[in-house]
């Protein structure tokens, strides 16, 4: 009994014991890139280094990173705009009130036409920088991994977010005809978006692809917490160094492999276990940005829909 006592303390515990290790700083790759563009005095922050390293700086953003970074901030400064004038101008009102507040698209009667500035205009305009703030960060995912003669995995990751980010504000309003189908910019009334909208057409869980995208969405946070926790039971034995690990077999490799082989039936490698958390991460937003797409455009009722294809029960 008691050489088992050890795994309880606190000491042994690497979620409450991580070491941060702070030396000169990383500057970097500086083959075939410009050290000149990149900003800032490297510093150390004790508190990030608890999700992730600790070093701040150098930053590099480069033309695309600029656009994307003034075009994010003009989205931001529209709606906080709009929201201050909900409030009246009230900083009491604007702080007690700050979640209910929204920036709505235009109404039904204006279709994809242009609306009068306080009745959707603002919410075209944001609507407008916030596309061009995304999609120039994407193309920086392509031209940065290509610097550093990386795969393009981020890069298709993050284009299928947008895919869905894209679905709700832009393709499938125009599909339908109206900005009014898109979501508003705000925290409650997004939230009451969502569900207007699954009771308009006819509850989105009978949806399929919405059941996929759940799917996939519980299964990254199962794949994930089980990745993590592998890692972090063995770091004791530099498992968290994982490519060593591969080069430089050791003790925490086997122990993480027989672990998941003795509870799970079989083993993921070190390369394995991030490709099926690629995948299930990355068909999240894709089967869910389909399931919203066709709804409406293709489907106007899932329940009836269900009933017809004996997924839901018949109307006794």
């Amino acid at each position: 009994m008691a050489k088992y006592e050890s795994i309880f303390t606190a000491e042994n515990q690497n979620l409450v014991t991580q070491v941060q290790v702070q030396g000169v700083p990383e500057m970097g790759m500086a083959e075939d890139a410009d050290l000149d563009e990149r900003v800032g005095q490297p510093g150390y922050s004790t508190w990030i280094g608890w999700f992730g390293n600790a070093q701040l700086g150098p930053i590099y953003l480069g033309g695309l990173g600029v656009v994307s970074l003034a075009t994010g901030l003009l989205w931001f400064f529209i709606v906080g705009i709009s929201y201050w004038d909900q409030a009246g101008y009230n900083p009491a009102v604007f702080l007690r009130d700050l979640f209910y507040f929204s920036l709505e698209p235009p109404g039904p009667e204006y279709g994809l036409g242009i609306p009068p500035l306080g009745e959707g205009l603002g919410w075209l305009i944001a609507s407008f920088f916030l596309l061009i703030s995304v999609l120039t960060w994407w193309a920086r995912c392509w031209v940065l991994a290509d610097q550093m003669k990386m795969g393009k995995h981020i890069f298709w990751a993050f284009g299928s977010a947008i895919w869905l980010f894209l679905v709700l504000g832009l393709i499938r309003p125009i599909l339908m005809g109206s900005w009014s189908e898109a979501v508003p910019y705000g925290i409650f009334t997004h939230l009451d978006w969502t569900n207007l909208f699954s009771l308009t057409y006819g509850n989105l869980f009978y949806n399929p692809f919405h059941a996929l995208s759940i799917v996939f969405l519980y299964g990254s946070a199962l794949l994930f917490a089980m990745h993590g926790a592998t890692i972090l039971a063995v770091s004791r034995f530099g498992g968290d160094r994982e490519i060593e690990q591969i080069a430089d077999r050791g003790t925490a490799s086997e122990r993480a492999a027989l672990f998941w082989r003795w509870t799970m039936g079989f083993n993921a490698t070190m390369e394995g276990i991030h490709r099926w958390a690629w995948w299930f991460a990355v068909l999240c937003t894709l089967t869910g940005g389909i399931g919203i797409l066709i709804t409406g455009t293709v489907v106007d009722d899932w329940y009836t829909w269900a009933q017809d294809h004996n997924y839901a029960p018949l109307d006794r």
